[in-house]
């Protein structure tokens, strides 16, 4: 049995056959998204924003506690962040994020 060493899903086809199956006429809107070569986690949220609209407080706060992060996804939003000049609650509220994570983040990476 061939164990695979990548436990990440495949965003690409999951989104794919949700639109395919539950919202075809939202694919022209996605479909920049799901051609991109690699799904950062800004990505994969703006898709399921897309989709599904936007979330109430409730399902925003049950949604966050399962979110994680490469160190790319986590650049990316500080490059954001930087590009955008905004400050850490700024962008903490944009990506529903803790302004803690956002300040270790700093920390860690633009030492």
């Amino acid at each position: 049995m061939n164990q695979n060493t990548n436990t990440k899903p495949d965003y690409k086809a999951i989104y794919r056959d949700i639109l395919h199956q539950k919202f075809p006429h939202k694919m022209e809107e996605c479909l920049p998204l799901i051609e991109k070569k690699h799904l950062a986690a800004i990505d994969i949220l703006a898709l399921n924003q897309k989709i599904f609209g936007q979330l109430n407080a409730d399902s925003k706060k049950i949604n966050q506690k399962y979110r994680s992060y490469s160190k790319s996804d986590i650049l990316q939003i500080l490059d954001y962040q930087k590009k955008k000049k905004l400050n850490n609650k700024q962008v903490a509220i944009h990506f529903n994020l803790s302004r803690n994570s956002v300040s270790k983040w700093k920390k860690i990476f633009l030492v």
